[in-house]
């Protein structure tokens, strides 16, 4: 093979990755399933399985109570963890303040999500459901960032999206934003119902913890348990 060709072919091959969507952190259940980050993960899904999808109960928000906590990542492996094992699972991020989802499975930026079909009645759910993103895992990004995260949330568009992804789900998990900046991920987990708790040790403080886990149990959404991130 000549230089030129073999260049050529080496651009090419370059060219092609580049297009491929890129996981840039996670999922570690992927990435890294011998890790004890995949591990926990694993003993996680079990205890959702067990716990809460086998009982009927098929919808969670992940809520945390400030950025830095690892909420994406838990949610992301979480979801990646239960497609895995065949649970038909759909992630939507309705962090529509600092979107995480769309970075972790390499999906492009400009495309539409959440936030497009909450401000647009012209958009459909199937304009920005992703069915199988992998095996049994479907996504919806956040979308283009907006002035009004929380009206756009507070809208009967929201519940209308939710009840359709109860229906055709087993499980349907919402990554959310911080809770000490906005009252976003309150609503999130009212619509959703359950709730999981996610904080990062030796960086959330205990009575923020207390204090989301009150405000949520206030707010009608019920508390499955709490994650202890160290990742």
């Amino acid at each position: 093979m000549t230089p030129s060709a073999s260049a050529a072919r080496r651009k090419a091959k370059d060219e092609t990755a580049a297009r491929a969507p890129q996981a840039t952190r996670f999922p570690m259940i992927l990435t890294a399933p011998a890790s004890i980050e995949a591990e926990a993960i694993r003993a996680l899904r079990t205890r959702i399985v067990a716990q809460h999808v086998q009982n009927g109960r098929r919808s969670l928000a992940l809520c945390t109570p400030a950025a830095g906590s690892g909420c994406t990542f838990v949610a992301t492996n979480l979801a990646t963890g239960l497609a895995q094992i065949g649970v038909r699972t759909v992630l939507v991020d309705c962090d529509l303040r600092a979107p995480g989802v769309a970075d972790v499975f390499g999906l492009p930026d400009d495309r539409p999500g959440l936030s497009d079909y909450l401000a647009d009645p012209g958009i459909e759910i199937d304009d920005i459901l992703i069915e199988n993103a992998l095996p049994d895992l479907a996504i919806i990004p956040a979308g283009s960032l907006r002035a009004t995260p929380q009206e756009l949330l507070s809208g009967a568009r929201f519940q209308t999206l939710v009840n359709r992804l109860l229906r055709e789900h087993e499980i349907s998990l919402f990554d959310t934003t911080p809770a000490n900046g906005c009252t976003d991920a309150l609503r999130v987990a009212n619509v959703a119902g359950y709730s999981l708790l996610v904080s990062r040790k030796h960086h959330n403080f205990l009575g923020d913890v207390k204090h989301l886990s009150a405000l949520l149990r206030a707010d009608r959404s019920q508390l499955v348990g709490t994650v202890l991130n160290d990742h």
